[in-house]
């Protein structure tokens, strides 16, 4: 994980970002684990989902690399924040009942370490990773506007059958991913929580909240705002997508992978 990028890019990203309970309800329901449980979030950010299930009665070790992200959090009594990488977690073997990461395994910077300290903490209970996989979806509106940040994603995230497989080396246990629909009022505005929602895109605020809009190309974002501005007050957009402002949920292409230790069947 790279405490670098979310250093440069971090200020200012609560504006647009905060945990969306269904999420977080989804998420709690895979982690299947008891109130007061321990729990480690790797790449915790500002710690909005940390402060989620802890909401929920769960005590949350919160990881995070970057200063700016950590300094931007508000305390939670049952939330801890540590300085440190996925790939080098700053606990003891074992020391939680469960561990999950919400949108951060495309940062972390070798994945396969990431994943065995992960089991390493935790060598007896769930892991749930909540990613996005391109090529799960049709080519999308956004594409047509943002290209190069449609194309990117296909470098940035990996496909979700390689992150089951990695995790399955690494962790020697039972795996599976989990379709998530995105509602269409989801709170938490990342990169395809909008889909339904346009003109959020117009927002420079929300844009620096998404990790694939704060690192691309100023020009590119510039030149694919105008477009979408003009269709949008033409009403192009809607003759063309305006179907999508009905549908309650929509499959964007975010997925849970949910892995559970060795000998396990439950998963």
């Amino acid at each position: 994980m790279s405490e670098a990028i979310y250093d440069e890019i971090g200020v200012g990203y609560i504006h647009g970002r905060c945990a969306d309970q269904r999420l977080a309800t989804a998420l709690l329901n895979l982690l299947a684990l008891p109130p007061r449980s321990v729990l480690a979030e790797i790449g915790a950010g500002t710690g909005n989902y940390s402060r989620a299930v802890a909401d929920h009665g769960m005590s949350v070790v919160a990881v995070e690399p970057s200063v700016v992200m950590r300094e931007q959090a508000e305390e939670h009594s049952n939330v801890e924040f540590k300085a440190g990488t996925a790939e080098n977690i700053p606990l003891p073997d074992n020391a939680v009942a469960g561990v999950f990461s919400i949108l951060a395994f495309h940062h972390f910077k070798e994945p396969k370490i990431a994943l065995k300290e992960m089991r390493r903490v935790c060598s007896t209970g769930p892991i749930v990773l909540f990613t996005f996989d391109p090529r799960k979806i049709e080519k999308p509106w956004f594409a047509d506007y943002f290209p190069k940040v449609w194309a990117d994603c296909f470098d940035f995230f990996p496909p979700i059958e390689q992150v089951e497989s990695a995790i399955r080396s690494q962790t020697k246990g039972s795996v599976r991913s989990i379709p998530f629909e995105l509602p269409a009022d989801m709170k938490d505005l990342f990169a395809g929580a909008v889909w339904n929602r346009p003109e959020f895109y117009l927002d420079e605020r929300i844009r620096l909240g998404i990790s694939s809009f704060a690192l691309a190309d100023s020009m590119e974002i510039r030149d694919g705002v105008a477009r979408l501005t003009a269709d949008l007050s033409s009403g192009r957009w809607d003759e063309k997508h305006g179907w999508l402002r009905n549908e309650k949920t929509f499959d964007v292409g975010y997925r849970f992978v949910h892995a559970l230790p060795h000998g396990d069947q439950n998963a």
